[in-house]
C-alpha cells in the first residue's frame, strides 16, 4: 500500500468513509480504508497535513475521531477521539508546533486545542453557533478564522484566546431598512496582508481588512444566484476562485469585484476546491463524484477522474501534481501491461453474428412453414364450393350471350343497328 500512496498528489474524503488518493501522473486512483469498518459513521469531513514535510495526513471523521495516515506505510497509524458526534461534524482541522498540537472545530461552535496525546483539550473556545468553516492562516499559524450562519467572520489568536482579534460587522440594512442575513460558508487569508476573503450562502464574496478600523467589507462582489460553498486563492494573487451548489466555478477579481471567467464541465454541487501552491491549477470535487483539475490560464479541464463516491473534501500536495517525464517509467510500464491485455482480448476468437442470424432465420422459417400449411389446408370444402360458385356464374353469362365473348349485350345491339341500316338502304333502292 505504501507504493500506491507515495505517487498520490491529490487526496479526497468521501461520504462512505474512504480516503482516496489520486496519482495525476499515472492517472490512477487508490482507496485507503479498512473494509471491515466501512460505513457512514466514518464519513470523512476534513483533511489536513500533519507536518510541513507532508509525510502524514490527518483525517477527521463524523464519529469525532481524527486518524493519522502515513504516506510511507500507506496505512492508518494512529487514531484519537477529539469530540462527541452529538456536537456536530468537523468543520476544520489544523496543526501547530510541527504537528505536536492539534486544533479542531465542530459545527456547534466548539474550537479546541489538543496538545500531545492528552484526551482532554488544553484550550476550548466558543466561537458561536452554526459554524460552517474554520481556516488557518498559513503565514501566522496560530491565527484561525471562523464563521457560519448568522455568525459573522471572526479571527482568533490561539495564543490569546480570550477574545477574537477581529469581529466583522454585518452589512448595512437594505433600502427597506431591513436587516440583511449573513451566512459565511468559507474563507481564506490573503498572503502578504491581514485581509480575509469570505464567500456566503447568499452568492456574495466579501473582503475584510482587520488592519483598518472598518469592520464591514472593504469589497463586495456577487456571483450567480445560488449559495457559494467553497473558496480558494490562486498562487498568483489578486483573485479568488469560488464554487456554488449548482456546479458553477468562477474566478473573481478582488480588485474590481468582477468575474474574470467561469469553468465548464461540472454537473453537481461543489463541496471543496483548492488552488495549487505553485502551479496555475485548481482542483474541485463534489456531488457528481468527479475530481476535476482546471487550468487557471485557459480554464480548460486538465484532468478528470471518476471516484465512485460523493466527495466532501480534498487536499493537494505542494509538489508538482505531474511528475517529470523521467520518473514516469512505472506509469509507462502499467500502460504497456494494459496494452498487452488489450492484445489478448483482440486475439480471442470472435463469434460471427451472421451465422447466429442465419440459424435464427432458419428456425423461424421452420416454425412458420407448418403454420402456413395449416392455414392453407384449412376449410378445403369451402374453397371447392367457392370455385364451383364462380364456374356456375361464368356458365350463366355464356348462356345469356350465346357466345363466350366479353360484353355480349354490347355486341347484340351493334348487330341490330347494322341490320336496320341495311333495311333502310333496301327501302331507298325500292323507292328509286
Amino acid at each position: 500500500m505504501g507504493e500506491n500512496s507515495r505517487p498520490c498528489t491529490v487526496w479526497l474524503g468521501s461520504e462512505t468513509g474512504i480516503l482516496k488518493g489520486v496519482s495525476v501522473s499515472r492517472r490512477q486512483a487508490f482507496n485507503f480504508c479498512d473494509s471491515s469498518q466501512l460505513s457512514r459513521q466514518h464519513e470523512v469531513r476534513t483533511l489536513c497535513w500533519a507536518d510541513e514535510a507532508e509525510s502524514e495526513l490527518l483525517v477527521g471523521a463524523v464519529d469525532g475521531t481524527v486518524k493519522t495516515f502515513s504516506m510511507e506505510k500507506g496505512a492508518f497509524t494512529d487514531m484519537r477521539s477529539c469530540g462527541d458526534p452529538a456536537e456536530g461534524n468537523f468543520v476544520g482541522l489544523a496543526v501547530l508546533d510541527s504537528g505536536a498540537t492539534l486544533v479542531t472545530c465542530v459545527e456547534s461552535g466548539l474550537l479546541r486545542v489538543w496538545r500531545d496525546e492528552s484526551s482532554e483539550p488544553a484550550t476550548e473556545i466558543r466561537v458561536g453557533s452554526d459554524v460552517a468553516r474554520m481556516r488557518q492562516n498559513p503565514e501566522h499559524r496560530h491565527k484561525v478564522a471562523t464563521g457560519g450562519k448568522d455568525n459573522c467572520l471572526k479571527v482568533w489568536d490561539l495564543e490569546n484566546p480570550e477574545k477574537p482579534v477581529f469581529t466583522a460587522k454585518n452589512l448595512r440594512d437594505d433600502w427597506l431598512s431591513l436587516r440583511q442575513p449573513h451566512w459565511v460558508k468559507d474563507m481564506a487569508f490573503i498572503p502578504g496582508s491581514d485581509k480575509v476573503v469570505t464567500c456566503t450562502g447568499y452568492h456574495q464574496v466579501h473582503v475584510y481588512d482587520p488592519s483598518t478600523p472598518q469592520r464591514r467589507p472593504v469589497l463586495e462582489a456577487t456571483f450567480g444566484e445560488y449559495p457559494l460553498t467553497a473558496l480558494s486563492l490562486p498562487a498568483a494573487g489578486g483573485s479568488a476562485v469560488v464554487g456554488n451548489t449548482h456546479g458553477q466555478i468562477a474566478v473573481l477579481d478582488l480588485r474590481k469585484g468582477l468575474v474574470r471567467g467561469c469553468f465548464k464541465g461540472l454537473s453537481g454541487g461543489v463541496r471543496a476546491l483548492q488552488c495549487h501552491a505553485s502551479q496555475p491549477l485548481v482542483a474541485s470535487c463534489g456531488l457528481d463524484r468527479f475530481l476535476r483539475i482546471h487550468s487557471l490560464e485557459d480554464r480548460r479541464v486538465q484532468h478528470k477522474v471518476y471516484l465512485k463516491s460523493r466527495l466532501n473534501c480534498l487536499l493537494l500536495a505542494s509538489r508538482q501534481l505531474e511528475e517529470p517525464a523521467d520518473s514516469q517509467g512505472d506509469a509507462e510500464q502499467e500502460v504497456k501491461e494494459e496494452d498487452e491485455a488489450d492484445d489478448v482480448w483482440d486475439a480471442m476468437e470472435q463469434v460471427e453474428e451472421r451465422e447466429e442470424n442465419l440459424k435464427r432465420k432458419t428456425s423461424e422459417e421452420e416454425e412458420d412453414n407448418p403454420k402456413r400449411k395449416a392455414s392453407g389446408d384449412e376449410n378445403p370444402t369451402q374453397k371447392t364450393a367457392d370455385e364451383e360458385g364462380e364456374n356456375s356464374k361464368r356458365e350463366a353469362l355464356s348462356d345469356t350471350s350465346g357466345e363466350g365473348g366479353e360484353n355480349p349485350g354490347k355486341k347484340t345491339s351493334e348487330e341490330e343497328e347494322a341490320q336496320t341500316q341495311k333495311n333502310k338502304r333496301k327501302r331507298k333502292k325500292a323507292q328509286a
